[in-house]
């Protein structure tokens, strides 16, 4: 993300307040941008919707259809993101970048096959619903799926400005045809969602493709047992499994929710808090954006060019100091950022749930969230910090770690009673955050003993960076 990072260094050298403002307000957009587009384009057509007569159930059913789409194309599609972001890293560090287009499409193919397959099951064995509209559902998984596997392209282009341009494309022809169409009903609203998320694919394919030589269409080098790495299947199983298996039971328990459409469930206790304090995400994200991914980044290259480049020991001892300053302070100020933001949001709590016409018992758990999803920026931004240095072993204890505990936390809570909602992801994040900040510093101490001792190989290749799609 070197890219990024010179252009934002631009605002920051011209050392003034508003200098300081550009870079933060900029990385904040590039770095959650493309998650608040989404959730405000498909906010926008509920509340279009809600003008109807019988608005108010199509409401509930298409944004209840839309987060079950979501969450379940983000675990299936983590079970190839990061192993295919790793195979696609080497071979451009190979320089066979013609190995690039042929296995986007394979990969594309591949996660077509299983996303449709998995979704005609289910389909056939627990909706009985209108079968256009099962049909729009379908769609809209397998083409949701799909954008995430190019996303990891767009990321890795560094073309955040065009990311954003596509998603503001996409979810602004979503949006305008989903109310063309709303007259069809729940049909309308899938219909036009799966024509914006078309375009926005499509978009973000022209985006991909003109960078890359392309000598044939198909290839699926990527499923070689050679070019498989397991622990990042795992990874990015356990990453986003934890991320959703709180919201999972909540939405499967007949106490803390109720059925919307079909087998698809929504809580109307739970989903809205929390989707309240996710928009607290973008400060911190700004932070994550400009100090892990542009400072650290840099100091990372650095140490890691001196080792290959056969450095003084001094020198090589010097950057790496370097870098480990660069990762704490980083990390000091994410905390620092999102703990004010965190505080503001607590103090304005109460009016801005009176402002939405919440019921104040709704507060509280809109609080525990709010910490919640401020841990979840520092776990991100620990992860991140791993796979550039490679530690994948740790990585995986990390992200089994979130898994587990929100898994197990939250089925303690539920036996606990409502008053307890929320704690279960609360505590599941923050012990996962201080266990990731203990591991980290385990890795970061003798930094230049552990990496002479792994060889003094090439420096590790970021293998996979998780993408904005999945820190929403």
């Amino acid at each position: 993300m070197a890219g990024i990072g010179f252009e934002l260094r631009k605002f920051l050298e011209e050392d003034t307040f508003s200098g300081s403002l550009k870079a933060y307000g900029f990385a904040g957009v590039i770095g959650a941008g493309p998650w608040v587009l989404s959730i405000l384009g498909v906010m926008l057509i509920g509340l279009v919707a809600l003008w109807r007569p019988d608005g108010g159930l199509e409401v509930r059913q298409f944004t209840t259809s839309v987060t079950w789409i979501m969450g379940s194309s983000l675990v299936l599609t983590g079970l190839l993101q990061l192993v295919f972001t790793r195979f696609i890293a080497d071979r451009l560090y190979e320089g066979h970048d013609h190995l690039v287009v042929p296995n986007l499409f394979g990969a594309m193919l591949l996660t077509t096959l299983v996303s449709g397959g998995l979704g005609c099951g289910l389909a056939l064995t627990l909706f009985h619903e209108s079968f256009v509209s099962e049909l729009l559902l379908l769609a809209n998984f397998v083409t949701l799926s799909n954008i995430w596997i190019v996303l990891i392209f767009v990321a890795g282009l560094k073309r955040f400005k065009l990311i954003l341009c596509a998603f503001a494309a996409g979810y602004g022809a979503t949006v305008g045809l989903s109310i063309l169409l709303m007259e069809y009903g729940l049909a309308g609203l899938l219909l036009g969602l799966l024509l914006g998320h078309a375009l926005l694919l499509f978009l973000m394919l022209g985006v991909v493709l003109p960078h890359y030589p392309v000598r044939k269409m198909l290839a699926m080098n990527f499923l070689e047992r050679r070019q498989i790495f397991p622990v990042l299947i795992f990874i990015g199983l356990f990453y986003n499994l934890g991320i959703w298996i709180d919201k999972i039971i909540i939405w499967l328990d007949p106490g803390t929710s109720e059925a919307v459409y079909g087998p698809l469930r929504a809580s109307l206790i739970y989903d809205l808090p929390i989707f309240l304090a996710y928009l607290s995400i973008i400060p911190g994200m700004a932070v994550f954006l400009l100090r892990i991914e542009t400072d650290f980044a840099e100091a990372y290259e650095g140490f890691f060019d001196a080792v290959r480049g056969g450095a003084t020991l001094q020198r090589i001892e010097k950057l790496g100091g370097e870098m480990v300053v660069a990762v704490r302070e980083g990390l000091f100020q994410i905390i620092r950022v999102q703990g004010v933001t965190v505080l503001l949001l607590y103090l304005a709590g109460p009016s801005l749930i009176e402002f939405l016409g919440i019921s104040a018992k709704y507060v509280h758990l809109f609080y525990i969230d709010l910490v919640a999803v401020g841990a979840q920026v520092l776990v991100l931004a620990i992860l991140n910090v791993l796979f550039y240095l490679d530690k994948l072993r740790q990585a995986c204890l990390l992200t089994l770690t979130l898994f587990l505990t929100n898994a197990s936390f939250t089925l303690i809570t539920l036996q606990l009673g409502p008053v307890w909602y929320g704690y279960g992801f609360g505590l599941s994040m923050t012990l996962t955050a201080l266990y990731g900040l203990m591991m980290l510093s385990s890795e970061l101490n003798d930094i230049e003993f552990r990496t002479f001792m792994r060889g003094r190989e090439a420096k590790p290749r970021p293998p996979a960076e998780l993408t904005d799609a999945q820190a929403s």
